[in-house]
């Protein structure tokens, strides 16, 4: 396999592994090192990518167990926490600073989900993975995953539902 071969085939999910990685590091920072770590891994084995029947599965997963493993280390420690913020010039200062807490209320209670709903959440709601391949890529039945995501679902509706309700009577 040549290198235009290679690109072809892992460029269009490549945002897809950078966005898991950043739901699960947070830094941009180790999200663009563990995607540059990812591919590098692809293409040591470009022998073997044509063996395996959803690259795209197949690189999220390794994603995933990769940022997992960042996370366990020692240089956990060291992560950064860099918060993005949502920008809309269109809009009016008031709408645009409702709509950045709302992105930034729900990031904080997608961060603060049980590590498996938070990548169910990330893969289904914001990659657009369908359920069986994300049951695929995390190791879970077809069931588990639509339960997970739609424990994390209400969790998120109830903490967003209370934040934005506190102090109305």
């Amino acid at each position: 396999m040549n290198q235009k071969e290679f690109l072809n085939i892992v460029m269009p999910f490549k945002d897809k592994v950078f966005r898991l990685a950043k739901r699960l590091l947070v830094s941009t920072e180790e999200a663009e090192d563990a995607t540059q770590e990812i591919l590098l891994k692809l293409w040591s084995n470009k022998s073997k990518i044509t063996k395996y029947n959803n690259v795209e599965a197949f690189s999220m997963t390794m994603t995933k167990n990769f940022c997992l493993d960042k996370l366990k280390s020692k240089q956990a420690q060291n992560l950064k926490i860099v918060h993005s913020n949502y920008q809309d010039h269109k809009v009016s200062l008031q709408k645009e600073l409702e709509a950045n807490d709302s992105v930034n209320w729900v990031a904080k209670i997608i961060e603060a989900l049980p590590e498996q709903q938070k990548m169910v959440v990330q893969l289904r709601d914001i990659e657009q993975y369908d359920y069986d391949e994300i049951a695929k890529m995390l190791n879970m039945n077809n069931t588990a995953v639509r339960v997970a995501l739609s424990r994390a679902r209400k969790t998120i509706r109830e903490q967003l539902t209370n934040t934005h309700n506190y102090g109305i009577k």
